[in-house]
């Protein structure tokens, strides 16, 4: 599973919190402690907002630890909002189009989780993207199809909440089909520039962690403490989304699934 953390408030540099912290996010790409692996070295991404509505973005396949041009970038980029994320591979390619985060328009994404027997369902999940939305797809992930599911949704009118929420009954609901056993797992961030939503989802009840940490003029997800004041991190409710807007606190609402599959539905 891959570690992944978002920022929102004051403008800050980002190696503040992707380099320098004790359990930093390079950290976690080598030593992850709460990770199903420790190793999370199969490329790493960096999204980033400043005075343009599109964000900045820059993703590699060589391990987060050992990139020099990481470590500059983070030294000398300062945002109010920056999404990072450290990868380990699953059922897909290591390559930089399947490095997250991914972007599309203003919006970014990443995710930590999986589709079960996600090559079974593949297909028939890519049919529901209309053509604008699929000619945007550049990898071969199931994160980056779940993301433009959601923007397919938000386009529609949907919230981001109730978006995540109908693509997680429709991709189950192919899985059931499928006859596939395994489980939807679902920790993810999307954002919009302004606004972080995060959410935390499964069929299962075993969903990946997500934690945050509010501060004065700031506000982190991570998942993983950065440091070791655990008693300042909260974690993230499951079937959840968190909201996260600058200079306010964060809202946490159940994320309602309406799938017949979906034991922890709200």
């Amino acid at each position: 599973m891959c570690r992944l953390l978002a920022y929102s408030g004051d403008p800050t540099f980002m190696d503040a919190l992707v380099c320098a912290p004790k359990n930093s996010l390079v950290r976690q790409s080598l030593h992850a402690c709460e990770g199903k692996t420790a190793t999370n070295g199969d490329g790493f991404g960096l999204a980033w907002y400043g005075e343009r509505e599109e964000p900045g973005l820059f993703r590699d396949l060589r391990p987060a630890w050992s990139d020099e041009n990481l470590k500059s970038l983070c030294g000398q980029v300062r945002s109010p909002l920056f999404l990072a994320h450290v990868r380990a591979a699953t059922q897909t390619a290591t390559t930089r189009a399947n490095c997250h985060p991914f972007s599309c328009g203003r919006y970014s994404f990443m995710h930590n989780g999986q589709i079960g027997n996600y090559h079974r369902v593949r297909r028939r999940l890519e049919a529901l993207l209309p053509d604008e939305l699929f000619d945007q797809r550049a990898g071969t992930t199931d994160s980056e199809l779940l993301f433009l599911l959601i923007l397919t949704q938000m386009e529609a009118g949907h919230s981001p909440g109730a978006a995540v929420g109908a693509v997680m009954a429709q991709t189950k609901e192919l899985m059931v089909a499928a006859q596939i056993t395994e489980a939807l797992r679902f920790a993810a961030i999307l954002t919009d520039g302004q606004t972080i939503w995060a959410f935390r989802a499964s069929c299962d009840g075993h969903t990946p962690r997500l934690y945050l940490r509010e501060r004065p003029g700031s506000t982190i997800v991570a998942s993983e403490p950065l440091d070791s004041l655990r008693d300042a991190w909260t974690q993230v409710a499951d079937n959840s989304v968190t909201t996260v807007r600058r200079g306010l606190a964060a809202t946490t609402e159940a994320l309602v699934i309406n799938c017949g599959s979906w034991p922890l539905a709200a």
